[in-house]
């Protein structure tokens, strides 16, 4: 999850793992915010982007659309992590569009605020910044997960370049990794990938934990755990395996070495590359083989 302790274990082990002098620390952090350039894929398709505005039962969305250029494709929503949308993820979701997706990359503050909460050069690990981030977070609910992805899964079968005859993806980051479950469970006949990397709280003791929903799932998913969050909750793993099992569902569940809550995005302090890299793969092989 994404607190003060997960901030705390990651900066130990950026401490240790890059050993740098003050002068170059302060260096470091002052850049933890600027986006990495993502490869573009082999044989990358030219795509297609727009900003866009989903109708949803709270108001007016507003998202990032991006899509072959022509075609009719599989889509994938993208839930972003705690820090919302922002370059990062529409540079994340434009490498999954010209892999051959229709991806929506949405903003989950859209009651609150429109468009980036957060500037270029800004970190979680700013305490300034963790207490303008909460309000947003805790503004959103198991119930508002719901009814959002119900919407956006509604925009995107409208779409033309949306192949409304193959399943969805839905993919979540940190906080949203339990969203992309929800969504799920919720629209089973139409969703049927699940992403979660660096998720929190996917298997909690509380009623309304997301592991709890897997029997309504028909999704194969992808489960990718940072280092530190199996060492803070080692039990998680074993939840969610074993209700995937009785469920009779597909999932691959995996803790990444070396790997910190964050490591996914490419502005994150924590990115790291080939742990990243090793995740996309598998998501694209996800997809690929729930999608098809």
């Amino acid at each position: 999850m994404c607190d003060e302790q997960t901030e705390s274990e990651n900066e130990a082990y950026f401490r240790k793992l890059r050993s740098p002098s003050r002068r170059d620390f302060h260096a470091l952090a002052a850049g933890a915010g600027a986006a990495i350039i993502l490869s573009a894929p082999a044989n990358a398709m030219d795509v297609v982007e727009a900003d866009v505005t989903v109708s949803t039962p709270d108001g007016e969305a507003d998202a990032y659309f991006v899509h072959p250029a022509s075609g009719a494709h599989a889509a994938v929503i993208v839930w972003p992590d705690i820090m919302g949308i922002r370059p990062a993820f529409r540079q994340m979701g434009k490498r999954l569009a010209q892999s051959g997706y229709s991806v929506l990359v949405v903003n989950p503050y859209y009651r609150m605020t429109k468009g980036n909460v957060i500037e270029e050069g800004e970190s979680f690990s700013d305490p300034e910044v963790r207490e303008r981030l909460m309000p947003f977070a805790r503004s959103l609910s198991p119930e508002t997960q719901v009814t959002d992805t119900k919407a956006f899964v509604k925009y995107l079968d409208a779409q033309d370049a949306v192949d409304s005859d193959r399943k969805m993806g839905v993919t979540g980051y940190c906080m949203t990794g339990s969203f992309a479950m929800r969504g799920a469970a919720a629209v089973p006949d139409r969703i049927g990938a699940v992403g979660s990397f660096h998720g929190g709280g996917l298997a909690t003791d509380e009623a309304d934990s997301p592991h709890l929903l897997i029997p309504e799932m028909q999704a194969k998913t992808l489960i990718a755990i940072a280092e530190n969050d199996d060492e803070r909750d080692p039990d998680a793993k074993t939840k969610l395996r074993e209700a995937y099992d009785a469920a009779g569902l597909p999932a691959k569940i995996e803790v990444y070495a070396g790997a910190m809550h964050g490591w996914c995005p490419p502005d994150s302090r924590v990115y790291n590359h080939d742990q990243a890299e090793h995740a996309w793969s598998h998501l694209l092989t996800l997809l690929s083989d729930a999608l098809a």
